[in-house]
């Protein structure tokens, strides 16, 4: 009987054992895990960016680089940003340059890829992000200008404010 219980509390334990060891994070997996992604738009300086942040969910080697390729909602060839990865970064923030033309519902692509410091390839990804505005809602120039964001003199001429961007300059 003492035999027979002390083989069953050791089965318990194998068990249990054998279950906690299937619940552990596999290594390996992907470095980075896209958390957010919308479009900025700025009304003061009137420009607008593509903004997507990420989670850092496996360890990342020093030197490790992101580079993100954004469509270009004014046409042509994709914006580049390329950023260096820190080993002890947490989140991942990735801010476009300034684009043009953004139409509201249509969904731009985005291509992330992440690169260890011998150049091999961590993790890649694609996505896409949609606005739910166009960019008509963006005045045509900066309503300020400076570091006192004093107002821009080419915005309000004669009490007047200009118009807003220019939606018919972009592609179709």
């Amino acid at each position: 009987m003492k035999r027979l219980l002390r083989g069953l509390v050791m089965i318990a334990a194998l068990a249990a054992s054998a279950a906690l060891a299937g619940c552990q994070r596999e290594t390996g997996g992907e470095p980075l895990q896209l958390t957010g992604k919308i479009f900025v738009f700025n009304y003061r300086l009137a420009y607008a960016t593509y903004m997507l942040t990420l989670n850092r969910t496996e360890p990342l080697p020093e030197g490790a680089t992101i580079t993100a390729e954004f469509e270009n909602p004014a046409g042509g060839d994709p914006l580049v940003l390329q950023r260096k990865l820190f080993a002890a970064q947490e989140k991942v923030v990735l801010e476009s340059p300034d684009v043009r033309c953004v139409k509201k519902a249509r969904p731009y692509r985005v291509s992330i890829t992440v690169d260890g410091p011998d150049g091999a390839r961590l993790q890649a990804l694609e996505t896409t992000v949609v606005s739910d505005l166009d960019q008509s809602v963006l005045p045509a120039h900066a309503l300020v200008v400076g570091p006192a964001y004093d107002k821009n003199p080419e915005m309000f001429k004669n009490g007047l404010t200009g118009g807003q961007f220019d939606m018919r300059k972009c592609p179709a």
